[in-house]
């Protein structure tokens, strides 16, 4: 195998345990919601959007054949990423400024009217407010760690791309 097959197939491999993450993450803020009985505000449900967004492109990446089309689908996670850091970074503001409103009578019929939030009202219709404040987890609230999330996807992954193909 050559060296630069070798490090598209990290590349791909790197995007497999990102689609997961992604999932994974979408799953626990489904535990908070239907077992801890947290509910989702419009912020919430974009983040939840933008994880999907990273999950789909991260795994139609890794099934692309060669680096251009690869390439592609990592700039749409890395886009996604971008819009996942706006929805966490407006929350975490709302969360520290609670006089602030995340604008719930604006967001939520928007929100609500994408075709997800009908197909699957569970996961994608908005039930909560953006200023109410959950238990944190490990010392963060969730908008916080969600930050972090889309902060890190936006900046490893056009890091590993460069780490990567540097030397191809």
């Amino acid at each position: 195998m050559s060296d630069v097959n070798t490090q598209l197939s990290r590349e791909k491999r790197f995007l497999v345990l990102l689609g997961i993450i992604c999932l994974a993450l979408i799953g626990g803020a489904l535990y908070m919601q239907i077992v801890l009985q947290e509910a989702p505000c419009p912020l919430c449900i974009l983040q939840r959007y933008a994880l999907l967004f990273i999950a789909l492109f991260a795994f139609i990446g890794a099934a692309m054949p060669g680096k251009r089309s690869v390439t592609v689908f990592e700039t749409l996670v890395v886009l996604s990423a971008l819009g996942g850091m706006a929805a966490a970074g407006n929350h975490v503001y709302v969360l520290a400024n609670p006089s602030v409103s995340c604008g719930v009578d604006v967001l939520q019929p928007i929100v609500d009217g994408l075709p997800l939030a009908n197909a699957l009202p569970l996961v994608f219709q908005v039930s909560g407010f953006c200023t109410t404040p959950y238990p944190p987890v490990l010392g963060l609230s969730l908008a916080q760690w969600a930050l972090v999330a889309f902060t890190l996807t936006f900046v490893l992954v056009p890091l590993g791309i460069y780490r990567n193909r540097r030397k191809a």
